[in-house]
């Protein structure tokens, strides 16, 4: 007896925009809440962090389709820490890492919040990737952890994807916002933390 075909997952691109992997060209599977961040806010963020990226330790959270991070890993990261709730997620991004032979890579599998919590760093981030799905809630949780679990040191960098209707991000009182753009229903912001 056949088994029944398993339903195809629906594939997007997304495209590496700088770096040594720049225009490479990558499939990741469209799954609810998974959006790459646009090419143009890609382009902005990486700007912003220029000076910053070469060598530093990166954490992205809610990783989806993995853009930030890769993108983190073509302009020179020294390391870059995955974390996503999905296994077709997570499945894809090993290959990835695999198809661009890098090896600078953690990636876990697992809810973002619930590992945010039972995780310790031997040494904290120098940037974190912040992009949660909206208008569920999670930043205020994720914001929390990050500050008080020892993910973040004086002068980390954090970027914050979040809906635009959101009045006010949900910082703790040692981050501030030194960057900040609106795109659609999309605002984003770069953080430093004293």
């Amino acid at each position: 007896m056949r088994k029944p075909n398993k339903p195809k997952t629906e594939l997007g691109t997304l495209r590496i925009i700088g770096g040594r992997h720049r225009g490479r060209k990558l499939q990741f599977p469209v799954l609810e809440g998974v959006r790459p961040t646009p090419d143009r806010v890609r382009e902005t963020l990486f700007n912003w962090l220029t000076a910053h990226l070469p060598g530093a330790r990166c954490l992205d959270l809610f990783a989806g389709s993995g853009a930030i991070g890769l993108e983190a890993i073509s302009r020179d990261a020294t390391e870059v820490w995955f974390v996503d709730s999905a296994p077709a997620v997570v499945d894809t991004l090993k290959s990835h890492l695999k198809t661009l032979r890098e090896d600078n890579a953690q990636i876990f599998l697992d809810d973002a919040i619930a590992w945010l919590k039972k995780h310790r760093p031997d040494v904290p981030f120098d940037i974190v990737f912040l992009d949660p799905p909206f208008y569920k809630g999670w930043l205020t949780d994720a914001c929390k952890l990050l500050e008080s679990n020892g993910f973040l040191k004086s002068g980390s960098h954090i970027y914050i994807e979040a809906e635009s209707s959101l009045s006010t991000l949900p910082l703790p009182p040692n981050w501030h916002v030194i960057r900040q753009k609106q795109a659609g229903q999309v605002q984003y912001s770069l953080c430093i933390r004293d």
